[in-house]
């Protein structure tokens, strides 16, 4: 989206700033300003961080100035500590700013996560960007500001994507859509649906449809998660389309809690595993775990390809389920590559 010079001039506002002192759009009148709202713990923001953390890294010596605002979508992404954490773990270097009481995204009356804007060297809106992609566009609007500053700088050639599955030619499907777990957006598939803010019994024996989680055992319902509560089994399950799932989790009672994962009845193969994905021993047979630590996305299964599956998860008691994210493009080599060594083992 690009918007004519001279129309809209971006607030004033930020207090608390990390990986930097406090910045004002003011005193970067002169410099082109690239605006990245994100969240730590967002699915879609995490996979335009490489390309915001290169283009500071590119032309933070040619006039252009990343500053990423951070907006969060969960109570618990608005403690600086956890911010702190999330920078350190994607390896970002430009100034950030927290916007935890959503001030600055209420001045620029923004309604996504993640959304770049460009700012021209008077304080202009010229670029806006919302959600994944469009990196190959944004870049070339970085130069044109920064030329309308110095027309005689020597500037490289626009990158190239950085994953494959962003190259021309890969397969983006349909997945299934964001899936949260607090009763305030989330979709039940229970019979009764939601006990709202209480701790409750959940029963579940039957056929899974997609769109919907569903729940066994004893669990405490709130408008923003779903937490396992009390003792015996905790058991979550869905049914969906993607190659990829992904869970933001906590364990806000302990200083860590294990969730179980099993897809189509069966716990993962090492191929399916994540980062995040741990294999332990359990009576003789193999079980595919995550470890959760501290309040973010996990990587729950990998596939490599698109496909319809049965996903369950056994949690242990304290485990804080927020929302499901699922990721629906897939690079043909490597899903070539990974269905024949599949078929070699």
């Amino acid at each position: 989206m690009r918007v004519e010079k001279g129309q809209v001039r971006a607030p004033e506002i930020g207090r608390v700033w990390l990986n930097s002192p406090p910045l004002s759009f003011r005193q970067l009148r002169g410099r082109v300003v690239l605006v990245n709202f994100w969240d730590y713990t967002c699915l879609n923001c995490i996979r335009t961080l490489p390309y915001v953390q290169a283009w500071h890294e590119r032309y933070r010596e040619k006039n252009l100035t990343v500053i990423g605002v951070h907006t969060p979508e969960f109570t618990f992404a608005q403690y600086e500590s956890n911010v702190e954490r999330g920078i350190r773990e994607f390896g970002l270097t430009y100034p950030v700013v927290v916007d935890s009481n959503r001030e600055i995204w209420k001045a620029f009356a923004n309604r996504y996560w993640p959304t770049k804007y460009l700012l021209d060297k008077d304080g202009y809106l010229r670029y806006g960007h919302f959600g994944e992609g469009g990196y190959g566009e944004c870049e070339q609007v970085i130069q044109e500001l920064i030329h309308e500053i110095d027309p005689g700088v020597a500037l490289p050639e626009i990158m190239e994507p950085l994953r494959e599955e962003d190259h021309p030619g890969a397969v983006c499907y349909r997945p299934s859509g964001e899936l949260y777990l607090g009763h305030r957006r989330g979709r039940i598939g229970n019979e009764g649906g939601f006990k709202e803010d209480e701790v409750a019994d959940y029963e579940f024996d039957g056929k899974l449809e997609e769109n919907l989680f569903y729940a066994s055992g004893r669990w405490a319902s709130t408008g923003e998660y779903f937490e396992a509560a009390g003792e015996g089994p905790h058991i979550l399950k869905l049914k969906y389309e993607a190659s990829a799932v992904n869970l933001v989790m906590a364990a806000p009672r302990g200083a860590s809690a294990v969730v179980q994962v099993l897809q189509d009845g069966r716990p993962l193969a090492r191929s399916q595993a994540t980062k995040d994905i741990r294999f332990r021993n359990s009576g003789g047979t193999s079980e595919s775990c995550v470890v959760v630590d501290s309040a973010r996305m996990y990587a729950l299964v990998d596939n490599h390809e698109f496909g319809e599956h049965e996903l369950e998860l056994v949690c242990d008691p304290g485990i804080a389920a927020f929302a499901f994210t699922f990721t629906g493009c897939v690079d043909p080599v490597a899903s070539a590559l990974h269905a024949t060594s599949s078929a070699e083992l």
